[in-house]
């Protein structure tokens, strides 16, 4: 009885002790800043702040809010936006760019969980504002998740799934308490991975309208002026609750910031070349050595600068989709994968400037090219491992290197000699299966660069009897059918990092594969592979971590769900000198929110 009366007060003192409150979580180990820091080590704290930027994009919009289906892809940019900031709504933390996932107080100051993260509690900044003055409030969170649960687009309406009670404690705290669905990386997820709506100002029967009604959040920008489909600006609120805060230190500098759109990546480009944008993110290798010349480059007033983050290598390439009954056979799969001749493509298209890539996180101790599967790796795959060629589960695997004629008959005839094994024969000059029904299917491309990619893809086919045909559609068609998976083939991109968790959810496990608007491209609905993500982020160790990232790189490099392509390993980005960086590049790469207009200084 004394025994049993020791343990029923020790159990609750063991758990307080494990639920202080905290200035940062890691999703592995600890934060690496300290209590007392004071910002982030790649911006700049006495940058002074004015002036202006503007940013151009390629498309269209028609809506402010983009955490509804309909609003996915045509939101004005900048409202949620990780590439110039939630310049408008925020999360109840926020990320180090500097860290494999990190987290740090934003809406929320500090934070408590218990050491098997079966909950987590964020206390709000009693600061935290709204744009209308009012308070941010544990009513205005538990409002936020219960909204997106009810009318959100994936993954904002899947959040509560692993969620057993949402609750307010106290006057400026709200607890999440898991039920056995969540997993390790929960916690974080619900903390830098969905908006804090203000419910004094939403409306719920309207939420999922489409709509250019200016809406109220709290971040540290207004919207100044809208033109809908064309521009949008923002104004620095100068009575923003957080400018002081060490996460937002060195942080929204400009006064003003634009973003205009373009029909045409080209046009776009003749904007930044007149100074009407100021800063040019540049993907194509062609293009960064030979489009410069012009004025302004020439004089300095443009510069050009290469950024080397420290990330794995993402993916790249043509995804197949499994949803139409050609791709279904992962021979089939294989067979066109071999066919295209990348070194034709790299040499004539890319003057020889990239390199294949061969995994998802090739470059990295998480990628499974150039990294045998140990024990830890092969005990996790159990049976699957019989079914992985054995060159991928030795690390040795990588896709053939053609001679660059653009007809390397050695590989093209081991391409034809799989479509054999799958049923397929060339009759006639074209490749048709038992039935005669040729084998033949459509490329959906967005960009000229596409498009480019494609047609060399479409002339090593046609030397094997395979009929591809290329449809290039503008943006708004290109986002609906992708949210709605009308294509055969589509070109996308996975970036990788170095902390993958809930994103391989929503790219590959099964229970993504029928949401529309969710990112499983391929159609991907593979146990194993469920087992892999499952596995990776309920991982506690750095060592099973990195097992499981591993075995599922190597799931997903011999399913053949994606024509791999290439990857840069750098960042290009030229810009007009009047804007400013700090010169610390953090883990991540370059990060737009951070830097400044020189005209201020």
């Amino acid at each position: 009885m004394r025994r049993l009366l020791l343990s029923l007060l020790f159990l609750p003192l063991c758990s307080l002790a494990q639920a202080e409150p905290v200035h940062g979580i890691a999703m592995h180990g600890e934060a690496a800043l300290p209590a007392d820091f004071t910002h982030f080590p790649y911006v700049d704290p006495d940058v002074k702040k004015g002036g202006n930027i503007a940013y151009g994009v390629v498309g269209t919009f028609d809506a402010l809010n983009p955490f509804v289906l309909k609003g996915m892809r045509t939101t004005a940019r900048g409202m949620w936006d990780p590439e110039y900031g939630n310049l408008f709504y925020e999360t109840l933390m926020q990320r180090s760019s500097d860290e494999p996932f990190s987290l740090y107080g934003l809406l929320a100051e500090s934070v408590e969980w218990d050491d098997a993260r079966s909950f987590v509690q964020f206390n709000l900044n009693p600061k935290a504002r709204w744009h209308d003055g009012q308070p941010v409030t544990p009513e205005d969170v538990i409002f936020s998740f219960n909204l997106l649960q009810e009318k959100g687009r994936p993954p904002y309406n899947r959040r509560l799934t692993v969620v057993d009670k949402l609750e307010k404690v106290g006057e400026h705290s709200v607890r999440f308490t898991f039920n056995d669905k969540a997993n390790r990386e929960t916690p974080l997820i619900l903390a830098m991975g969905s908006p804090i709506l203000p419910k004094h100002a939403i409306d719920p029967e309207t939420f999922e309208q489409t709509s250019l009604a200016v809406p109220v959040g709290s971040g540290p920008y207004k919207i100044k002026s809208i033109s809908p489909g064309e521009k949008i600006v923002y104004a620095r609120d100068p009575d923003y609750w957080g400018k002081d805060i060490p996460t937002k230190v060195g942080f929204d500098n400009y006064d003003e910031i634009s973003v205009t759109y373009f029909l045409q990546d080209s046009t776009l480009f003749e904007a930044f070349k007149k100074g009407d944008v100021d800063i040019y993110p540049e993907g194509d290798a062609s293009h960064w050595t030979r489009a410069y010349d012009f004025p302004a480059a020439k004089s300095g007033d443009v510069v050009r600068e290469t950024f080397q983050p420290g990330l794995p290598s993402g993916m790249l390439g043509f995804v197949f989709n499994l949803r139409r009954p050609i791709f279904a056979d992962e021979t089939v799969r294989e067979a066109l994968t071999l066919a295209l001749d990348f070194e034709w493509m790299n040499k004539n298209m890319f003057g020889g400037a990239f390199k294949r890539t061969q995994s998802y996180w090739q470059n990295s101790k998480l990628g499974a090219y150039g990294n045998p599967a140990d024990q830890r790796e092969l005990a996790l795959l159990g049976p699957a491992k019989d079914r992985i060629d054995p060159a991928i589960l030795a690390g040795t695997y990588q896709m053939p290197v053609a001679d660059g004629s653009g007809a390397d008959r050695k590989i093209l005839r081991e391409s034809v000699g799989l479509l054999a094994k799958a049923g397929y024969t060339i009759k006639g000059g074209k490749m048709v299966d038992g039935a005669g029904k040729p084998l033949a299917f459509e490329v959906m491309t967005q960009t000229p660069s596409q498009e480019k990619m494609a047609l060399a893809y479409q002339r090593a086919l046609a030397l094997i009897g395979i009929g591809m045909s290329i449809r290039t559609v503008d943006d708004a068609q290109y986002q609906a059918r992708s949210n709605s998976f009308d294509y055969d083939v589509i070109i996308k991109a996975y970036p990788s990092s170095l902390s993958p968790g809930a994103e391989q959810v929503q790219r590959w496990h099964s229970s993504s594969r029928d949401n529309q608007g969710s990112f499983n491209y391929a159609g991907v609905a593979d146990p194993d592979i469920d087992r892999m993500i499952d596995a990776l982020v309920n991982a506690r160790s750095d060592e099973d971590f990195q097992a499981s990232v591993r075995a599922l790189d190597r799931l997903l490099v011999n399913g053949h769900y994606v024509v791999p392509l290439y990857h840069i390993g750098e960042q290009w980005v030229a810009r007009w000198t009047r804007i400013g960086r700090p010169e610390t590049t953090p883990l991540y790469g370059y990060q737009l929110p951070v830097w400044f207009d020189t005209r201020a200084q």
